[in-house]
């Protein structure tokens, strides 16, 4: 896919900014559409260009065609397809993100020659191209579409690892301690990380390094909402002895927006219309969230006895031989208690297919938001004012649940998450001090400070709009580079 425009043409004197994101990733490429749409506005060019895919990894052109169409000067390129290495091991998720991206360097090189842009900002997962950077003289920064204490534990990852002989995983229910961070148990680190042979581990240690040589790390956040955190790594706590520290530029928080057009509004909409304010608890647990078929079935009968209005976006369980049956669009009460859709027809609504998250939090009837608590989920909750309850799935999340309920203050748990099975009377009890109890309105009164300082963030002289101004400033008065073509 290319979706390109003119606005770069030899004739037109503004600066060309390329963001590089990985392919087929919504909770990468989101973000990065949304940093290069404020770069716009701010008189430059944009080109978001998307490598490492493979040839199923189109599902994100709709969206992007979309930017484009409605940023005139922005532009979206998609590399050629990438190989994996023959020897990649199956299980290596993250590892194979990374090298697919590497596998699009050469496409990525030819590009730039052609390009010739001013700065060129990186998704971590394409920290390969940190080199192609390197090698032709460009200016590169990373955006980091996580939160400030994940970047902040990034840069001293380095430093833990090599003041122990274990492993992570070795630690079992101990904690791993860095500047700026509340104490993370060491089974809730990412899983990439919890085996210092892997190869995501030696990746990530890789990463560090890069960060501190680059000209900069991005962050999706923002310095009110994570002081602790930005002050260690602006004051060089967390880099290694003898690093340099990376400028850190806290530019958001950034979450989707419209693009084109007027879409039919979502029928979960309306229904929200009708109900109380602040009155109905949300999960939704992101486009790779799934549960076990009894693990929905525990949860929704905590939601049925719990008594709340509730919203739930369901994706089906993956399907097996054994419950294919469950898996049909006719058969969905077979996905729940038996009665279940009858009983709660008059204060719950069911989904099962996508739902418009930001929409949802942003109604005045949303009480709370059960969350798997993936960074752009969080700051999409965050800019609502919706206190969470937190359930954490895979990658990160374990480390933003606790960053969320430790640090931020904004999340409560789930007990039981980090065992087999969140049982039924869990969920309801939850949901139940999420909307009827003082702690829950006290946690709702934090959910909407920080709302307040992050509105305040992106406003004029707010933080993050300086933040990002010092950065369009700097790339707009940049030299020509002398990249041959």
């Amino acid at each position: 896919m290319t979706t390109a425009n003119n606005s770069h043409a030899d004739n037109n004197p503004k600066k060309l900014v390329v963001i590089y994101a990985p392919a087929g990733l919504t909770g990468h490429l989101v973000p990065a559409a949304g940093l290069g749409k404020l770069l716009a506005a701010q008189g430059l060019d944009v080109a978001v260009v998307l490598g490492g895919g493979e040839a199923d990894q189109a599902s994100d052109d709709p969206f992007l065609a979309g930017v484009a169409a409605a940023n005139p000067s922005m532009s979206v390129h998609r590399l050629p397809h990438a190989t994996l290495p023959s020897d990649m091991p199956a299980d290596a998720h993250e590892a194979k993100i990374f090298e697919l991206a590497r596998a699009s360097n050469p496409d990525l090189r030819d590009f730039l020659r052609s390009a010739s842009p001013a700065a060129l900002v990186i998704d971590f997962f394409c920290s390969s191209a940190f080199d192609v950077g390197a090698e032709l003289g460009i200016p590169t920064y990373f955006f980091l579409t996580t939160c400030i204490a994940s970047v902040a534990f990034c840069l001293y990852n380095p430093v833990i690892q090599g003041q122990m002989n274990l492993s992570f995983r070795d630690l079992g229910g101990g904690f791993v301690h860095a500047p700026g961070l509340p104490p993370m148990p060491a089974d809730h680190l990412a899983a990439s990380v919890l085996d210092r042979d892997s190869m995501g581990n030696k990746l990530f240690l890789a990463l560090a390094e890069q960060l501190c040589d680059s000209q900069g790390v991005i962050v999706n956040s923002c310095h009110s909402l994570e002081p602790r955190a930005a002050e260690a790594i602006v004051s060089g706590l967390c880099t290694a002895p003898g690093r340099r520290t990376p400028p850190l530029y806290c530019i958001g928080p950034l979450v989707k927006t419209e693009e084109v057009g007027t879409k039919k509004r979502h029928e979960c909409l309306a229904w929200l219309d009708g109900q109380p304010k602040a009155s109905v608890v949300f999960l939704c647990f992101g486009s790779m969230g799934r549960f076990s078929a009894e693990q929905i079935k525990e949860m929704a009968a905590g939601l049925e006895a719990s008594g709340q209005r509730f919203l739930w976006a369901l994706r089906r369980p993956l399907p097996s031989d054994e419950h294919k049956q469950d898996n049909n669009d006719n058969h969905i009460d077979a996905l729940f208690p038996e009665g279940f859709l009858q009983r709660t027809k008059d204060r719950g609504l069911v989904l099962t297919s996508w739902a418009p998250q930001r929409e949802v939090l942003a109604h005045g009837a949303l009480g709370g938001f059960v969350t798997h608590c993936g960074w752009n989920s969080v700051l999409e909750s965050v800019m609502a004012g919706v206190p969470m309850l937190a359930w954490p799935l895979y990658a990160e999340q374990r480390m933003n649940k606790v960053f969320l309920v430790e640090e931020l203050r904004l999340a409560v748990a789930m007990d039981g998450y980090d065992r087999e099975m969140v049982e039924a009377r869990e969920v309801a009890a939850k949901a139940r001090w999420l909307i009827e109890s003082d702690g829950g309105r006290e946690l709702r009164q934090r959910a909407q400070e920080a709302m307040r300082r992050a509105n305040e963030s992106l406003s004029d002289g707010g933080e993050s709009k300086t933040a990002l101004l010092n950065l369009a400033i700097k790339w707009k008065n940049a030299p020509e580079n002398g990249i041959s073509k």
